[in-house]
């Protein structure tokens, strides 16, 4: 299975799974790798911090535990530059 389409089952299992994620953590940044939570922080920049301590960048994703799904935001990055740009994307 190629990271994308891993990816792609990850945020998937996370939008199932959010307004539950929000009920326990609040409106924080999870880190979601493999259908489970690699860890909860308090900011976008923490969350990436640490995990890429562990893990390798692509290899996860990182999303805000909203409590309403239409507020739903995909954090994602351009892979081919040598650093990562992320950018917001509203999901409407």
């Amino acid at each position: 299975m190629t990271d994308t389409e891993m990816q792609d089952q990850d945020f998937e299992w996370f939008v199932d799974n959010m307004l539950e994620f929000n009920k326990i953590y609040g409106q924080k940044f999870v880190a979601v790798k493999n259908k489970g939570v690699l860890g909860v922080y308090d900011t976008f920049n923490e969350a990436i911090d640490a995990t890429l301590k562990t893990e390798q960048l692509g290899s996860f994703l990182i999303q805000e535990c909203f409590d309403d799904e239409e507020k739903l935001i995909i954090h994602c990055y351009n892979r081919s530059d040598p650093l990562p740009k992320y950018q917001w994307c509203l999901l409407i």
